[in-house]
């Protein structure tokens, strides 16, 4: 029976959306990151009747038609790239982006890679570095008798050496033409794609391009509510899919037991 095939699709449909969601709840707390969304689209429909065509006789046209669908594929999982809140921190090294913009790093292999997570520190060069030691590009390397760093919203970094301010650098923002189209790398590192589309590097503060805070970070845009709420959703939908199933048995049995 079709049911069974169909009902299957929206089975792993929504063990697809579950998984979404999981991933997202699990990062709640994760700086900078962007939840995700399932989203999907109907398959292929089986013509059992055309509409348009001409009545037997030749007469009228057949108003309607007869398609059945043949269930629903997983057509992508979309980065919901919404502004998080701000958390303070303090820390002269910790940065936000508000408004659209990404910070530049230096991945493994030399590789340009892309975060919204400003969670800096210094390595034993004093140069910028992210969490997990990632050069931040363009380099900046920080004075070891530096007593205070001042990071302004434009992204100038200066350090105060012997009571005086020095400037260290200049931090650039790049953005996307399509920010959804950038490829997930893990450790809040992203990577361009065709289909995100050449980065586009600018000044933080101009036109398109958000300002840089020093001492907060960009928490995860997260709703935990939203996101249980989604989770029941999804179970429940599950559990239709299932019940399909169960009635399609049912009625398979019943015509079995019929013909023995």
């Amino acid at each position: 029976m079709r049911a069974l095939a169909i009902a299957a699709t929206g089975m792993n449909a929504q063990q697809t959306n579950v998984e979404v969601i999981a991933n997202n709840i699990a990062n709640v707390n994760t700086t900078g990151f962007k939840r995700s969304r399932a989203e999907f689209t109907d398959l292929l429909y089986q013509v059992e009747r055309l509409q348009g065509v001409p009545a037997r006789g030749g007469e009228a046209l057949i108003p309607e038609g007869a398609q059945i669908g043949l269930g629903v594929r997983t057509a992508a999982i979309r980065s919901v790239n919404i502004q998080g809140t701000f958390a303070h921190t303090g820390n002269q090294l910790d940065l936000a982006v508000a408004g659209k913009g990404w910070f530049q790093i230096t991945g493994p292999g030399g590789d340009i890679l892309y975060t919204r997570d400003g969670a800096l520190n210094t390595n034993d060069q004093g140069q910028l570095v992210t969490v997990d030691g990632y050069a931040v590009e363009p380099a900046i390397t920080v004075p070891q008798d530096q007593t205070k760093i001042t990071v302004n919203a434009t992204g100038e970094v200066y350090a105060t050496v012997n009571g005086e301010e020095q400037l260290l650098g200049q931090l650039t923002l790049v953005n996307f033409a399509n920010e959804a189209g950038l490829a997930a790398q893990g450790g809040n590192l992203f990577k361009e794609t065709a289909a995100s589309g050449n980065p586009v590097a600018g000044i933080a503060g101009d036109p398109g391009f958000g300002e840089i805070h020093q001492g907060y970070l960009e928490d995860s845009n997260v709703d935990p509510v939203q996101e249980i709420t989604e989770l029941i959703s999804a179970q429940r939908a599950y559990e239709m899919n299932s019940k399909v199933i169960q009635a399609a048995d049912d009625m398979s049995s019943v015509i079995s037991k019929g013909i023995r």
